[in-house]
């Protein structure tokens, strides 16, 4: 809505204030149409390997696995084994993990023919028996897979590894959880697709995307999963207008590794991964002093983040809010309180960021860059959106 659309002298007001429009996302900037991607943003997250086959796993928590004694067996029987035998690690581990461990290791052939993958003839044995007869389940039922070669993931997620070659670690979040935390994982690994994963070692950009300024898009633009809520990178974060120098901002790194490394012990000490963390860290009953400290350390890093937008005229105030209300008072789940700025503070980010990514989007278009994809880009795509046909009952991605 427009002054344009009222009678002359009619205000348009928008909780009380006068206000030039009110979008479709009910703020007061950045115009009625879906956040752009922005081209700055691409090639920075990919989405874990679709592994398509709890066989291809050695885990003593799943009775379709392989249980992890076999797995030192066949290696110190054949040491060549361990050359496509991979630590295999997804979104539940990155949650629950003080220290995000994995348990799990899967058989990974890469890019190798069948010819190839048959030089380790142990391993095969295991694809052929727990993980073929699943693949020509979905054959069967008339679902269509990318390529028919059993022995390989669904889909490798080569670009994904190619992308962190040369990195010592990498910044992730799980795709699914209300954490809305991310962390550091070590390279060398297979990631399911339950996670998602961005190629930078950087503390200044885990400092930005851990931010509420990030978290604030990202609950407003993702879809959830009952109460939780799905990060999609298309969605969450190829539109997210960052603010300029936001990958090597110094002040940023300072702080982002404060914060991250008071987490990471205090984590350790406590025994609690991401989820039990955060959930103390919504509690208005918690009073724990490390608590109380991760919150001021948390405060400190939106501040950082707001210094880099600029926004000098906002000064962020957290208290203990409730995200809904409850159909049913007499309910006895635990109401959804959680540790953040009120509603009408976030809908004036959530403006600023919606007239960012407009501007973001037209400063690409008249600099002529916009419509550059490459045809890899166009492939991935079309090849991550199939993956949304296909039936995952068989998938040992969690």
């Amino acid at each position: 809505m427009t002054k344009e659309l009222l009678p002359p002298n009619v205000p348009i007001l928008l909780d009380g204030k006068p206000v030039e429009q009110i979008t479709a996302f009910l703020v007061d900037k950045g115009g009625n149409d879906d956040p752009h991607k922005l081209l700055a943003n691409e090639g920075k997250s990919f989405i874990g390997s679709y592994v398509l086959g709890m066989g291809f796993t050695f885990d003593d928590t799943n009775p379709n696995a392989t249980p992890i004694a076999e797995m030192h067996r066949l290696i110190e029987e054949n040491p060549k084994n361990q050359e496509c035998i991979f630590p295999y690690i997804g979104g539940q581990e990155v949650n629950s993990s003080p220290t995000h461990a994995y348990h799990r290791y899967v058989i990974n052939f890469g890019e190798m023919s069948e010819e190839e993958a048959r030089e380790y003839p142990d391993l095969m044995a295991i694809v052929e028996e727990k993980v073929k007869p699943q693949r020509d389940k979905i054959i069967q039922r008339g679902k269509q897979i990318h390529e028919y070669d059993y022995w390989k993931f669904w889909d490798k997620r080569t670009e994904t590894y190619e992308a962190i070659a040369q990195r010592d670690r990498v910044l992730v979040i799980s795709r699914i959880g209300n954490a809305f935390a991310f962390t550091f994982l070590q390279t060398g690994i297979v990631y399911s697709e339950k996670i998602v994963i961005f190629p930078f070692e950087q503390t200044s950009i885990f400092c930005t995307l851990q931010s509420r300024v990030h978290e604030i898009w990202t609950r407003f633009f993702s879809t959830t999963l009952k109460d939780d809520l799905q990060y999609t990178p298309s969605k969450c974060f190829e539109t997210f207008p960052f603010p300029k120098n936001w990958e090597t901002d110094p002040t940023l790194e300072q702080i982002g590794e404060t914060y991250y490394t008071f987490r990471a012990n205090l984590m350790e000490r406590n025994n609690e991964g991401l989820t039990d963390t955060y959930n103390r860290f919504h509690n208005p009953d918690e009073t724990d002093s490390d608590i109380l400290q991760l919150r001021q350390l948390h405060d400190s890093l939106d501040q950082a983040v707001f210094n880099a937008y600029g926004w000098d005229d906002l000064t962020p105030t957290c208290d203990f809010l409730l995200d809904y209300e409850e159909d049913d008072d007499t309910s006895n789940r635990k109401k959804p309180y959680r540790y953040r700025w009120p509603d009408d503070f976030q809908d004036e980010i959530l403006a600023r960021l919606l007239d960012l990514n407009k501007q973001h989007y037209e400063e690409e278009v008249l600099r002529g860059e916009k419509g550059k994809k490459t045809t890899k880009s166009r492939k991935k795509k079309k090849k991550q959106e199939s993956t949304n046909t296909l039936d995952l009952d068989y998938s040992a991605d969690q």
